[in-house]
């Protein structure tokens, strides 16, 4: 889970596995897979780092796994 920030600073928090698109038209849009969509304060970048950090805390990258990448 990931905690984000509405444009009207309201901080909510969302499940980063059903991320499936984000966008910036300025403001950063977040689709789910479901089609419902986030509109956010943090930029692009800032949601892709908490997505990361998310990824990582459950181990689903596999190099935090000590899995070797596929060549």
């Amino acid at each position: 889970m990931i905690k984000v920030t509405r444009l009207n600073g309201q901080p909510f928090t969302l499940n980063a596995l059903f991320i499936e698109q984000i966008e910036c038209f300025p403001d950063t849009t977040i689709t789910l897979s479901n089609g419902k969509k986030f509109v956010v304060k943090e930029d692009e970048e800032a949601v892709l780092e908490k997505i990361a950090a998310f990824y990582r805390k459950i181990q689903i990258f596999a190099m935090d796994q000590g899995i070797e990448e596929p060549e």
